[in-house]
């Protein structure tokens, strides 16, 4: 195996263990890890500027462009863009925060790490083997460890996220004193909403774009997440729902297309939220009766069902989702910035408090019908 595949494997490999961790949460997902000691996933290099006339290879006469291999790898590309943006904005906020502190330590006449020391005196709580063990008792299922052999760990990386959320919280209080203004622009996708099941105004300033699939254990865990954000925001933010079914998850792909066949009677989001309440009830049969119970037409469903009516539509979702670069679910699109997996509420709420603060422009393709039911 060359190099080069054995780094895309290793990248493949840790990218994966960080999805399942951080579908834990922010802030457990950390701790965890700590604990674990599972490493990151190795950041891509920024490659040259393009130029898609340059022809990288021929075939007898035939010319193979650059533009031409973008096109054919531009999911890699759009996370390679993604993880250079990342790199680049931990870099300014790691040199501005040194900035900051720097110019308050000296101000006080004291040291950065004497001034940092003073802010953080009684600012962090220290963490108790109560407390150790009630979160141990919360994710012993992921730990698999007993709690004696991990105890001096966990309470030192409780500790450190204690110490490190404080700290956090000083940094944040000097870049709003000192009006922190980053310029470089997060790399965004055009996704298609036009026509698709969404909840808020088609001008919303932030349109949030979900990728999901109703067996997915993750995006069951999202929706919460989602109505803590509908309701935190209201009109300023638009959802929009594409179907994105797993090939090994057995009923996603009948269950996308009994949702489609309950949106053609009004009723995608009743149906998508009866779904979600028991994803092991996806057959056949469970589909028709979850119809049923919400009063639909079940004569007209189920034939719709039965005749596989959005078969296509849904595999139409499915390739616009790889086409983005969607590879596992739940995939969301912030105004056409990515967030993958069941992430934390504060991870979206700092996406869309950013598109807020700049004008909350809508980045994605505009809407062109209504809301879909």
């Amino acid at each position: 195996m060359s190099q080069k595949r054995v780094g895309r494997v290793v990248s493949r490999v840790a990218q994966s263990k960080w999805r399942g961790i951080l579908a834990v949460s922010g802030t457990v997902a950390a701790i965890l890890a700590l604990i674990v000691a599972i490493p990151g996933a190795p950041r891509a290099q920024e490659t040259a500027d393009s130029n898609p006339n340059k022809v990288l290879a021929t075939v007898g006469n035939h010319k193979i462009t650059e533009g031409e291999v973008d096109q054919e790898i531009k999911p890699q590309l759009a996370s390679i863009q993604n993880q250079i943006y990342q790199a680049r904005r931990e870099a300014i906020d790691k040199l501005a925060d040194k900035y900051l502190v720097d110019q308050a330590a000296k101000k006080a006449h004291m040291t950065p790490d004497e001034y940092m020391k003073k802010q953080l005196a009684g600012k962090s709580q220290t963490v108790t083997d109560k407390e150790a063990k009630a979160f141990y008792d919360q994710y012993k299922s992921r730990i698999q460890q007993p709690y004696d052999q991990i105890k001096t760990r966990l309470i030192a990386a409780l500790q450190r996220r204690n110490d490190q959320q404080a700290r956090q919280q000083i940094l944040a209080n000097l870049r709003e004193q000192n009006k922190l203004k980053v310029m470089i622009e997060p790399p965004r996708m055009k996704i298609a909403t036009a026509g698709y099941p969404s909840v808020g105004p088609n001008d919303a300033p932030v349109t949030v774009v979900e990728f999901a699939d109703f067996q997915c254990p993750y995006c069951k865990r999202s929706e919460d997440t989602i109505k803590e954000l509908q309701k935190e925001y209201g009109d300023k933010m638009r959802l929009v729902f594409v179907d994105f079914p797993l090939s090994f998850h057995q009923y996603a792909f009948q269950a996308a297309e009994a949702s489609h066949c309950a949106a053609e009677q009004g009723k995608f989001w009743q149906y998508h939220d009866e779904l979600f309440k028991d994803q092991s009830k996806l057959d056949t049969k469970d589909l028709k009766a979850a119809a049923a119970r919400l009063g639909l037409n079940t004569k007209q469903f189920d034939a719709c069902l039965d005749q596989h009516k959005y078969a296509d539509q849904v595999r139409k979702e499915q390739s616009e989702g790889a086409a983005a670069g969607v590879d596992g679910t739940p995939g969301f699109f912030i105004n056409g910035r990515s967030l993958t997996g069941a992430q934390p509420t504060q991870a979206f709420e700092t996406m869309i408090n950013e598109e807020l603060a700049n004008g909350g422009q809508q980045r994605t393709a505009s809407a062109k019908k209504g809301d879909a039911g």
